[in-house]
């Protein structure tokens, strides 16, 4: 990814003594007027100036509501994390992704997978590890070609709530032969996919030696040959220690940074072609022929000069209308072009058709007015949030909606939920975040915003949730100059006052300790909604341990309480 670097001028000063050897003369200039007078702006160090109407939705107290409960909470994938199959070398940054089922949490960091216990009918606790760390591609085992063959990052869980399966997405970040390629002759000989459901690989206990600093090792060089790929498992049932579909999808543009998410008619999945270059990808796949584990299809539209744009993804067991398109949400501004504030979120409607892909259309983009903006840090990969103890600031990806875009329909009540990192006016880091109200004609109009902002701390990087009764749920990374990087949970319950979280926050985990060998911190949290009772909200997030080197995870299990 690309980095960029801050320069500093310094100024000199030279003290200069003159040693008089004569009375010095006098003599009159003549006078000038000023070319030109004006008043500056007050001079503000090391921040934005953020606009009125944006501090005008800044909510500057905590919520007064001490209702939310953390019901359970345990330790995720990370340094001095022990599971069945060992240890595992976790690299920055996590790209922490959640997904919980009937009776088990899924959790992905990076380019390794575990599978927990969820406490319910079929365990007494949750929390225990079941499998792993194992590599991603694990479940890809046997199937041959680029997702077999390469471990990547950036992998995604989901749980499929309306049919009780769980997805697994993963990029490919180097080329490699399609399994549709006869390696002997080189020509294109497709393949049915996916073939028979194959049951999870258990590999053996193994123990990795985790490197000196936790960052990624260089990339290496991409071969001139072979393709990119999304690779997409579905289980079979809602055990995700059972069999698999596993599909490959060819890739002309290196996908980076996917998002996939669950509507009735596809799995709907963005992606970027790279931090320098503003060209991102729409894609989505035959959902429905996938749960059946049938050849299936994918469509696609490559849209440029957008920010990240990413897909509302579905909360809960009611649908929205039959033949109703996905919505798609993307930020303002442009980070490469020196834009880094704006006053809307842009939307945009995917339809698809699969039985005439000429009917396949995306619709947009449709500016919806909010309060101005600016993004924290300047946007992504910069040095936004200060840790105490250490010059190393973390990054805070303040240039994009995060996941998850979240769906909700409740009654004839259809709502989104979007969030993101913003400048605040003390100087600090909020999360602004929205509810948005779709209508019959699939048109969205804001219904409130807010940005949680009670103190000069820090609070980035978030997640939202909305559970069965309208209530929203919001994970959130926490820090500053005097706090350690950690996690905490703020809310709100359906028809409390509008743009406020009125549930005060909980801490899920507190910091022990600054990360000083690189600046990425996470590039995402999740949320996932729990499908045994559609009311408890879980979500997962990193902090480090006093004496560690690299980051640990916290997963925790929220209610929002009663009104």
């Amino acid at each position: 990814m690309t980095k960029f670097f801050a320069l500093f001028g310094y100024a000199i000063i030279f003290s200069l003594v003159a040693f008089a050897q004569q009375t010095p003369s006098l003599e009159r200039l003549k006078s000038n007027a000023a070319v030109k007078h004006d008043e500056s702006n007050p001079f503000v160090a090391d921040k934005p100036l953020i606009k009125p109407a944006g501090a005008a939705v800044e909510q500057t107290l905590l919520g007064s509501k001490t209702v939310i409960v953390l019901t359970s909470s345990f330790e995720g994938l990370g340094e001095s994390f022990v599971g069945p199959q060992g240890t595992a070398t976790l690299r920055n940054p996590s790209d922490n992704s959640l997904a919980v089922g009937l009776d088990h949490i899924v959790q992905i960091v990076n380019a390794r997978m575990a599978i927990f216990s969820k406490k319910g009918k079929t365990f007494s606790e949750s929390g225990t590890p079941l499998y792993g760390p194992v590599e991603t591609r694990n479940v890809f085992r046997g199937f041959g070609g680029p997702c077999e063959n390469m471990n990547n990052g950036d992998a995604v869980v989901r749980y499929d709530q309306l049919a009780n399966r769980w997805l697994i997405v993963m990029p490919t970040f180097r080329k490699g032969i399609s399994r549709n390629i006869d390696t002997a002759t080189k020509q294109r000989v497709p393949q049915t996919q996916p073939g028979a459901a194959v049951q999870l690989f258990q590999p053996p206990l193994t123990q990795e030696i985790p490197p000196v600093n936790g960052q990624r090792p260089p990339a290496p060089r991409l071969p001139a040959e072979g393709t990119f790929c999304m690779c997409y498992a579905i289980s079979t049932s809602p055990d995700p220690m059972g069999s698999y579909y596993r599909y490959e999808f060819e890739r002309d543009l290196f996908p980076d940074y996917p998002r996939p998410t669950v509507w009735p008619d596809g799995y709907y999945t963005t992606t970027s072609t790279g931090d320098d270059v503003i060209e991102k990808h729409a894609y989505v796949v035959d959902r429905n022929k996938m749960l059946q584990g049938l050849d299936a299809k994918e469509q696609s539209f490559i849209i440029k000069d957008v920010n990240f744009i990413i897909n509302a993804d579905l909360d809960g067991q009611q649908l929205p209308p039959v033949g109703a398109p996905s919505i798609m949400m993307a930020t303002g501004g442009s980070q490469l072009k020196n834009v880094l504030e704006d006053d809307g979120i842009y939307m945009w409607n995917y339809h698809v058709d699969w039985n005439n892909f000429s009917n396949t259309k995306i619709e947009g983009p449709i500016k919806i007015p909010v309060a101005p903006y600016h993004y924290l840090g300047g946007g992504q990969l910069t040095k936004a949030v200060p840790q105490p103890g250490t010059e190393q600031h973390l990054d805070a990806q303040g240039d994009k909606l995060m996941a998850r875009l979240v769906y909700r329909k409740i009654g004839n009540r259809e709502s989104v939920v979007g969030v993101h990192s913003v400048s605040t006016a003390a100087g600090g880091g909020g999360v602004r975040w929205y509810e948005f109200l779709v209508n019959r004609d699939r048109t969205v109009n804001l219904y409130q915003q807010g940005t949680y902002a009670p103190d000069s701390n820090f609070r980035w990087m978030a997640s939202a949730a909305i559970d069965k009764k309208g209530n929203i749920g919001i994970g959130y990374s926490f820090g500053g100059k005097n706090d350690f990087p950690g996690q905490r949970f703020a809310g709100r319950h359906f028809g409390d006052p509008l743009g406020k979280l009125t549930l005060n926050e909980v801490v899920l985990v507190k910091g022990e300790a600054s990360q000083t060998n690189t600046l990425r911190w996470e590039d995402y949290t999740q949320t996932a909604m729990d499908p045994s009772d559609d009311e408890t909200i879980w979500y997962v997030g990193d902090y480090l341990k006093k004496g560690a080197k690299n980051y640990s995870s916290k997963i925790g299990a929220f209610k929002l309480g009663k009104k």
